[in-house]
């Protein structure tokens, strides 16, 4: 029988053999508990998630140990089951779509935190392109024996749902970091963390409204799966303000290598121009400082004839003139994760959080009152 075919002794079987084998061994690992019941190490893993949660074993690196009588007695914080003796360091795998971009930052910050806890992080890249993030993933688990996931899978890819289920059924506690799913028939929430990207355009648009600007534009970038949640923010902010959205630009920029970039360029300027929009939110730093760039070759003044904010604030203010941005909070984000992982160690019944950190707003030197109008508090 083969360990990867899913038969094998029944769940009541499998417990039985595991209690017994942790009785004469104490600690076992995940990958010698698949060859000897003849079962996958997913089955094994939601096997021992369960009994985790019950109480009666608890995971450590690559494995399980059995719960000795004398560590159940009482009620323990957080803090100290989390490191209670035979606990051990953890490993955290982090998979993250971008390695040069963005996620430094979050990644920095769970590593702190990690550190902190004396766990560590084994990070992996996958990519905006990947099809299906699962075959990652089930190195880390599987290969690298993850005790927790923090990741950003592609939720558009047409293989999500499933790996998003084999997440669940491996009992692996999985923290979502700039991603919200839920999994299952009833729709189940993943544990996440997140940005409140649509209140930072707000602050963004909030901020160009009390410079006096009216016609307020949004440029997005195609194809990140933050720009939806920026459109909403800005959608409601400008709507909320009572501008006009008729006829505001409203531009989804290709990517910058892509043979059309000059012409949007070109068009959303054009656009600017025939309809009187003063100020635009763009995401991210690389087509703000673009579409300034291109305001500079057109003869156009920033923030003279254009007020310009940017959003993500990765390289923004080195620019010239350094340019107003909205911040996530990407290092807050990585520790987040990290907290939420190591509360479900200690807590493995505990409800499903899901944590939403709001950005900052840094003022710089792209934005200011529109020509002709006086500047309102």
């Amino acid at each position: 029988m083969s360990a990867s075919d899913g038969r094998g002794p029944l769940q009541v079987e499998r417990r039985a053999q595991l209690l017994d084998e942790l009785q004469r061994q104490g600690t076992v690992r995940v990958s010698d508990l698949t060859e000897r019941l003849g079962v996958a190490a997913v089955t094994i893993r939601r096997d021992i998630a369960q009994m985790a949660a019950e109480g009666l074993v608890r995971r450590v690196h690559g494995g399980v140990t059995l719960i000795l009588p004398d560590e159940t007695g009482g009620e323990e914080s957080a803090y100290a089951t989390t490191h209670a003796v035979g606990a051990g360091p953890r490993t955290l795998g982090m998979l993250v779509p971008s390695l040069d971009y963005y996620w430094p930052g979050v990644v920095r910050g769970a590593e702190e935190a990690a550190r902190e806890y004396g766990h560590k992080v084994v990070l992996r890249g996958s990519s905006y392109e990947s099809e299906d993030d699962r075959p990652q993933l089930e190195r880390l688990v599987d290969g690298l024996g993850a005790d927790g996931l923090l990741i950003a899978p592609r939720l558009d890819a047409p293989t999500v749902d499933a790996t998003l289920e084999w997440l669940a059924a491996t009992g692996v506690p999985t923290v979502l970091v700039e991603r919200t799913a839920t999994v299952g028939p009833h729709h189940a929430v993943l544990e996440s963390v997140t940005t409140d990207h649509a209140l930072g355009a707000a602050m963004g648009v909030r901020h160009l409204h009390s410079l006096g600007h009216r016609r307020v534009g949004a440029v997005l970038s195609k194809g990140s799966p933050t720009s939806q949640h920026i459109l909403r923010g800005w959608h409601d902010a400008v709507t909320g303000a009572g501008f006009a959205t008729k006829d505001t630009v409203d531009v989804l920029l290709p990517g910058l290598r892509s043979a059309e970039w000059d012409a949007a360029l070109d068009e959303t300027l054009d656009r600017c121009l025939s309809t009187g929009t003063t100020a635009l939110l763009v995401h991210a730093d690389a087509e703000a400082m673009a579409v300034v760039q291109r305001c500079e070759e057109r003869h156009l003044t920033v923030p003279g004839d254009l007020s310009v904010v940017a959003y993500d604030d990765e390289v923004a203010g080195l620019f010239s003139p350094p340019l107003t941005a909205v911040r996530p909070p990407r290092r807050s984000i990585g520790r987040a994760a990290v907290d939420l992982v190591v509360a479900r160690f200690a807590d493995p019944g505990r409800p499903t959080h899901r944590v939403v950190i709001s950005p900052s707003l840094r003022v710089r030197e792209s934005t200011a009152a529109p020509r002709g109008a006086a500047a309102s508090s």
